[in-house]
């Protein structure tokens, strides 16, 4: 089984491994140079590896090949084309070339662009990103060749995710590489972000989930009342998973190895029906590649099940959401990671220099990264007593806050608190050395040993605006760091100094306690950290004189750049939440009223059989029922009337800051208000006569 496993893996994938076996040395050398130390890649180390790359896609029966690129839709896209072309006398012959593999041009001019292209200007690129490894995707269609790439307009602006990730991780690079040779590691010629993004998500029916016209337009629950039992016993989390998902997980796993994806943790989530799936750390881009990769395959692999895999952030509202924990370190090409502490943290100096300036970038930009962990779904799930709330702190454990707190009250950490040992009480079970803190689940960005855990991130999102953000802010701070160092007359004593100072003014941001509680809330804004609630009070972050200046100065983006995705921010929330209206009045008008309507025809048919057969008969409790339900109804009719006009006068708005707050503001608390009597009705109607399958159908049939 090991020998199947290992050869299973990467099966699919042109990498490192298949490249070195098939390429020319000097070519294979080029292109390690190109990968990992930024190198220009050579046109005709391109043809040769194009024509390599073609064969060994056609060994494995690939007859297509695309250019597999990520725009701000926050999926994947792909335009086919064969490797067919004419030859003599009616034959063809295959063919790939090297400016097929580096360019293309898919128009793709229905993509959001914010403004950065008017609609007749529909020219724009795919260009090869040789640092991510070319894959083979196997389905109906047979298998094609896919290239990732990135997209940009004809005048050079990103129009994807990936374009300013690559453009962060060399400012990350740049500057964290400056301050790596100033503590004497010469050898050192490159810094990765290193990101491991876990992933969350629900399986439910197929057969369930296309009776939900909700669940289908939205991704979300919008009707629904609580079930009997949810989460409280805390049975499903962690439990022995159910045959039907672990026949899934099985082929989940087999799918993304093939792909080359270090999958490597599943288990059941909190909430009913919700699983995770966590990889192997690799490098931001390549793990935001996978990431995607991973919520193709996982809705893929639930269709052949018979499941429908839901990866929004809420879809059904009293139990726990879903979101990805993206943990981030940085990492040098001789396998020193910046953020290991080691065993005395307290000694290690250039880890508590690079803590600080972790921690100050998170500080001064707090409200960007609010805004890269946005989305609509995800307005539902923050602060809601399941995920970290709204506002921005970080954790860093008993041990180091103590080691913080010493820094900034003597200059000098002379103590370092131990975990101890942990002993159960139980003879037969180990002794073992603690770690020295203990975790907090409820802290949106914690130090968790050697990396920080930014768990905001929507389930559905891609990971790269998260990376972006924090490969950005952080590049900043390294960069006012070095400056400082560069020009020191005494090297230890400077960083000694910056350190201090540096943890000094930003100790507001650490917080070790319980995030979900009002009194944090209090606390937080005592100490002037920013409260953005919702999607829609964070999107002008992304276009604040501080923000553009410092995308602008650490070459990520152009202030044209900000604020088109800015623009394009506004218009998901408001089209998100249109199409849930929408969806809202649809099933009201059409399931859920007429439903209500024929279960009080029946009441009133019961009443007047009951009262004509038995004269004097006690009918209070059918009438009672009927007074209820008809008390509902009307609220239900009139609710929907007022979501009809409010929802009309929103797509009247034009500007796309004006109509997103319009939503937020009008149209979110009139669709809560349809909601919550029909929820009520849901537990006193006819269950025969109920259209939609219940929460408890939903999740608890598996």
């Amino acid at each position: 089984m090991t020998e199947k496993l290992t050869e299973l893996f990467g099966s699919n994938v042109f990498n490192e491994t298949v490249m070195e076996e098939r390429l020319p040395a000097e070519t294979f050398q080029a292109l390690k140079e190109t990968i990992h130390q930024g190198k220009s890649l050579d046109p005709k180390v391109a043809e040769v590896i194009a024509k390599e790359m073609k064969e060994w896609a056609l060994e494995r029966g690939a007859t297509h090949y695309t250019h597999w690129f990520q725009p701000l839709t926050g999926i994947t896209a792909e335009k086919h084309d064969s490797f067919i072309a004419p030859a003599p006398k009616g034959r063809i012959m295959l063919e790939f070339s090297s400016r097929e593999l580096i360019k293309g041009e898919p128009d793709a001019s229905s993509f959001p662009n914010g403004g950065l292209r008017a609609t007749f200007e529909a020219r724009g690129y795919t260009t090869w990103d040789c640092t991510s490894p070319a894959f083979l995707r196997e389905d109906a269609a047979g298998v094609t060749l896919c290239i990732p790439t990135a997209f940009c307009s004809y005048t050079g602006d990103a129009l994807d995710m990936k374009t300013p990730l690559l453009r962060s991780m060399e400012a990350v690079n740049r500057q964290a590489l400056r301050v790596v040779h100033l503590f004497g590691h010469k050898d050192v010629t490159h810094v990765e972000c290193s990101v491991g993004p876990e992933q969350e998500y629900f399986l439910v029916d197929q057969k369930t989930f296309k009776k939900r016209e909700d669940l289908i337009f939205t991704g979300r629950t919008l009707f629904g009342a609580k079930p009997p039992k949810g989460q409280e016993m805390d049975d499903h989390y962690f439990g022995s998973l159910k045959e039907r998902v672990a026949s899934y997980m099985k082929e989940l796993n087999q799918e993304l190895w093939k792909l080359g994806i270090l999958a490597k943790t599943q288990h059941n989530e909190a909430a009913p029906a919700q699983h995770e799936l966590a990889p192997i750390y690799t490098t931001a881009n390549m793990a935001t590649d996978h990431n995607q990769l991973i919520m193709e395959c996982m809705k893929k692999v639930a269709k052949r099940h018979g499941l429908e895999c839901l990866l929004h952030e809420k879809p059904f509202a009293g139990v726990n959401g879903s979101g990805k924990h993206n943990n981030w370190s940085l990492v040098t090409d001789t396998g020193m990671n910046l953020l290991n502490p080691g065993k005395t943290p307290n000694e290690n100096i250039q880890f508590l220099l690079f803590l600080a300036a972790v921690m100050e970038a998170v500080d001064n930009h707090a409200d960007l990264l609010r805004i890269s962990a946005a989305n609509p779904g995800n307005d539902h799930r923050l602060g809601a007593n399941e995920a970290p709330p709204a506002i921005i702190s970080v954790f860093l454990g008993e041990q180091l806050t103590d080691v913080v707190a010493q820094l900034i009250e003597t200059g000098e950490a002379k103590h370092l608190k131990r975990g101890g040992k942990l002993d159960t009480g139980v003879n037969t079970l180990p002794i073992f050395g603690r770690d020295g803190t203990d975790r907090n689940r409820t802290s949106p960005f914690a130090f968790t040993g050697n990396k920080f855990e930014f768990r905001m991130v929507a389930s559905s999102m891609s990971v790269a605006d998260a990376n972006v953000t924090i490969n950005t802010i952080v590049a900043e701070t390294l960069e006012r760091f070095a400056d400082i160092l560069e020009t020191a007359d005494d090297f230890d004593q400077a960083v000694h100094d910056l350190i201090k100072s540096s943890l000094t003014d930003h100790q507001r941001i650490i917080f070790n306690g319980n995030g979900y509680a009002q009194e944090w809330v209090e606390e937080a804004q005592r100490r002037g950290l920013p409260n953005l609630p919702s999607m829609v009070d964070a999107i002008p972050a992304l276009t604040t004189e501080k923000a553009i200046a410092m995308f602008t100065h650490q070459g990520v983006f152009s202030a044209a750049e900000l604020k088109s995705r800015a623009e394009i921010d506004y218009e998901i929330y408001a089209k998100a939440v249109n199409i849930e209206a929408r969806t809202m009045i649809d099933m009201a008008s059409t399931l859920y009223i007429p439903a209500v309507i024929r279960f009080t025809r029946e009441l009133a048919s019961s009443v007047n059989e009951v009262k004509t057969a038995c004269g004097g008969i006690d009918v209070s409790v059918q009438t009672g029922l009927l007074r209820k339900t008809s008390g509902l109804l009307a609220e239900a009719q009139a609710a929907l009337e007022n979501l009809r006009k409010l929802d009309a006068e929103a797509n009247a708005l034009i500007a796309g800051d004006e109509k997103a707050r319009f939503f937020r503001a009008s149209v979110c608390p009139a669709m809560e208000a349809l909601r919550k009597p029909i929820d009520e009705l849901e537990m006193i109607v006819d269950r025969k006569l109920w259209p939609v399958p219940t929460y408890a159908e939903m999740l608890f049939e598996l």
